[in-house]
């Protein structure tokens, strides 16, 4: 899956840090980021110094370190890819390692938080002071076009939709894009203080958001989710999304509600989308999903009963069918749960 990038870890651990020449920016607007294409499937993101020389088209200068510009961009420190070099759990049986483009690890760096951890990359985030952010936050919203309805401030630079993260041969890269989209769509949506309505301040310790008139502290959003795989002997229920840029086959998903268990949603959501009951609910695996700001947990499930048949939910989905494990084209992707949970019970079935 995309979080899969060992030997590399992401360090997310929050630090009051200032960008240095060499450190990655991501700036994003609505549902894209500002990058280079440089090859297929491949995203340059610019570096703080090519960021503060940034040219806007239109033939007008628009350096963002000049005196116009001082206040026009905040720099917000996201977090750091690093390389483990001792102590740091095997990648179980899962052969990570090729998703990883060793080309991108600095061999040279010199910093180091202890003696067994050295940093490859630091990201930041290009936040623009003093106007309300628009734009979707949901990524499953977003494309792979080049949009030029957003104005580049980098010559040769461009805003590409976030979805791009899928095909990018730097499966690290990847999963820092959409890690940072989470953070954007936070940072962005938490301006104001939902209790008393002041302006709120970024804490220097942690990452957290704070009301300086009536201390409200806001942190991250995360929002639990589960994703379900629901059997009937040799056949998977597979599923598509109404309305959504993705079109492939998925599983039956949802968000959490307040007040409910994991295995409580698995149940609401399978009877809310398909209309059957199901049961022996076994966890899987979880995954960090930041297009939609998500904790995705996912479960196995199976038909309880002899009904199977589907009442689609139509306001959220398009298509509802059972498949015959023999009968599943999906290749792998290393990027979602979904995709993986659809191979392992095809494998399972085939294999057993």
């Amino acid at each position: 899956m995309i979080q899969d990038i060992y030997p590399l870890h992401l360090d997310n651990q929050y630090k009051n840090a200032s960008p240095k020449d060499d450190d990655t920016i991501f700036c994003f607007a609505g549902s894209t980021v500002l990058a280079k294409e440089i090859g297929e499937n491949e995203l340059y993101f610019p570096q703080y110094s090519e960021f503060k020389a940034g040219i806007v088209t239109n033939n007008a200068v628009d350096n963002v370190d000049n005196t116009e510009n001082t206040d026009k961009y905040s720099y917000i420190y996201l977090f750091s890819l690093v390389e483990k070099k001792d102590s740091y759990p095997q990648n179980r049986g899962v052969d990570i390692v090729d998703n990883v483009d060793k080309s991108s690890i600095d061999k040279d760096s010199s910093i180091y938080d202890s003696e067994n951890v050295r940093v490859v990359k630091r990201f930041f985030l290009a936040f623009k002071n003093n106007i309300v952010l628009k734009g979707d936050f949901f990524g499953e919203l977003a494309d792979t076009d080049v949009h030029k309805e957003y104005k580049s401030s980098l010559e040769g630079f461009d805003y590409y939709g976030v979805y791009n993260f899928r095909t990018q041969k730097d499966r690290a890269l990847a999963y820092a894009t959409i890690t940072a989209y989470h953070l954007y769509g936070w940072y962005r949506d938490n301006k104001f203080c939902g209790r008393c309505g002041k302006l709120l301040e970024r804490d220097v310790k942690e990452r957290m958001m704070k009301c300086p008139v009536c201390g409200n502290s806001i942190y991250p959003k995360i929002s639990p989710a589960v994703i379900v795989a629901i059997t009937n002997k040799d056949k998977i229920l597979l599923t598509k999304y109404a309305g959504r840029t993705y079109t492939n086959y998925a599983l039956v998903a949802g968000f959490t509600e307040i007040g409910e268990t994991m295995e409580d949603t698995v149940r609401r959501e399978v009877m809310e989308e398909v209309g059957i009951k199901v049961k022996n609910i076994r966890y899987y695996k979880s995954q960090p999903w930041g297009l939609s700001g998500s904790q995705l947990s996912g479960y196995f499930c199976e038909l309880d009963g002899d009904d199977d048949k589907i009442k689609l939910q139509e306001e959220e989905l398009s298509v509802g069918t059972w498949v015959a494990a023999k009968d599943i084209e999906v290749t792998p992707d290393n990027v979602a749960l979904t995709r993986e949970m659809i191979l392992k019970f095809r494998d399972d079935v085939l294999n057993n």
